[in-house]
């Protein structure tokens, strides 16, 4: 039952993390992120996002308006080595492929005098679409575990019985037990679905002329789908085996049934569960400037989040394992919080309004918000993550920036699964901005994360009690155009 239990967790708890942030953030709203990396210092109307409080330095009077569109694609792929494997050497690639092809973000802020009110959109958390058409490690593995277990079993119970004991000098029966990979056909896929929308206002005070404050929330709304099956089916060659053992030996018919049901087939799992729920976040941020220097803060409270199954199918055959289904089913709640984070950010004009640069540290505080089965306190620590950047205004029609970010996840074996997997990373973006007029500027950025292969192995791999070992492994690349508008 443990084995098939993981199995049917790994499938509802398909988790799709972000672009660019900490396990459940998307800091990558803007263009200007993605060419520059580093924009917690920023006083353009990117700081909405990055640096609210900053809204107060703007060089605008009145309404700013920005709309950005990212295109993103990612793979996420595990290398699984596993005993009962049928390969050569028992290892298998498995292939993932995660997209969001369209990622839109609308920013907004009016300012006038001291205060400036501001509004922002965009998916603040989620990875969109990602899918595993050739199933996952773990289905295989729990389920050739599962059978392999099973008919040993069986094999042992007609050996101690002296009134079948003779049967198993029957070579059809000796061959068949225990069941084998190479005697059946696993088809499993798994496709899933996860967005976090995010609305934020707020408002920015200018205390002095060299501080400035901010105040807001953002609500969170949380929409997921996750659409899963393993099907195993004996092969025809296995198939007409039983037949035939059936026929000549009636008082194993019984026995023999429950490894193939009336449909004629081994096992059969089936989920499609959509997730829906919201939370708030607090907001505080803190901005100050001085000769050149800008010295920025934001802190982001923890989102107390609960999502809700809207389930339309979650059976499996054999019933017995029905029982491993009790978390997805219609109507119950599964926390996933989001984390408490801190931003900070210190940056310096080197030449006043021609070249800049900021570095920049991010903390979330992934180990005190809620999982899914406290999966958090598998964590190591929370999320690190460190940024540099710089822009270069060419003259008064083109800038160019670059930028570099690190992240270490604080991961650990015991917090990696099959679908819900993070790497360490760096990431690196580029890109450039054209004032069109005084008051419209476009923006194009790009950028790639490399990411290190995440290696684990456990002797008893997935409750199989069988060792097994993975290698994990991703890509990431984004691109991406936006316009502002001042009036």
């Amino acid at each position: 039952m443990k084995r098939i239990t993981t199995l049917v967790l790994s499938l509802a708890a398909f988790g799709l993390t972000a672009f660019a942030g900490g396990l459940l953030h998307n800091t990558n709203q803007h263009i200007a992120f993605m060419r520059m990396m580093a924009r917690g210092a920023s006083h353009e109307i990117d700081g909405v996002y990055t640096n609210p409080a900053g809204l107060a330095f703007m060089d605008h009077e009145g309404w700013t308006l920005s709309l950005n569109i990212q295109s993103a694609t990612q793979s996420r792929d595990a290398l699984t080595t596993f005993a009962l494997f049928p390969e050569a050497d028992h290892t298998r690639l498995y292939k993932g492929k995660a997209s969001a092809p369209v990622i839109p973000s609308l920013y907004g802020a009016y300012k006038r005098d001291r205060w400036t009110f501001s509004g922002f959109f965009g998916f603040t958390g989620g990875g969109g679409k990602c899918s595993f058409d050739n199933g996952l490690p773990v289905f295989d593995a729990s389920i050739m575990a599962g059978i392999y277990g099973q008919t040993a079993g069986l094999k042992k119970t007609l050996a101690d019985n002296p009134l079948t004991a003779p049967i198993l000098a029957d070579p059809r029966i000796a061959g068949l037990l225990p069941l084998t990979a190479d005697k059946y056909d696993i088809n499993s896929s798994m496709k899933g679905r996860q967005y976090i929308y995010g609305l934020q206002l707020g408002a920015t005070y200018r205390i002095m002329d060299w501080m400035s404050a901010y105040a807001g929330a953002r609500m969170n709304y949380f929409d997921g789908n996750y659409t899963g099956f393993v099907k195993v089916m004996p092969k025809p060659e296995m198939a007409a085996t039983v037949q035939q053992i059936v026929l000549a030996y009636p008082p194993l018919a019984q026995t023999l049934s429950t490894l193939v049901n009336q449909n004629g087939e081994m096992a059969n799992i089936d989920l499609n569960c959509s997730q829906t729920g919201w939370g708030i976040t607090p907001i505080i941020g803190l901005d100050l400037v001085w000769k050149g220097f800008t010295l920025a803060a934001k802190y982001e409270f923890k989102t107390n989040l609960s999502i809700e199954n809207d389930t339309k199918t979650a059976t499996a055959e054999p019933a017995a394992f029905e029982s491993a289904l009790a978390d997805y089913k219609h109507g119950v709640n599964t926390p996933n919080d989001l984390p408490a984070v801190l931003y900070t950010a210190l940056g310096y004009e080197f030449i006043p309004n021609k070249l800049r640069a900021t570095v920049e540290y991010h903390y979330y505080d992934d180990k005190h918000a809620e999982m899914a089965h406290d999966k958090q306190k598998a964590l190591r620590h929370g999320t690190h993550e460190v940024l540099a950047g710089a822009e270069w205004d060419i003259n008064k029609i083109f800038t160019v920036s670059a930028g570099f970010q690190n992240t270490d996840y604080g991961l650990s074996d015991a917090y990696q699964t099959h679908t819900s997997f993070s790497c360490d990373s760096y990431s690196i973006g580029f890109g450039g901005a054209v004032n069109v007029t005084e008051k419209i500027k476009v923006n194009v950025g790009y950028f790639w994360t490399t990411y290190k292969d995440y290696d684990r192995s456990e002797e008893n791999y997935f409750n199989t009690t069988m060792p097994g070992k993975d290698t994990y492994s991703r890509t990431n690349k984004v691109f991406g155009a936006g316009i502002d508008f001042k009036f």
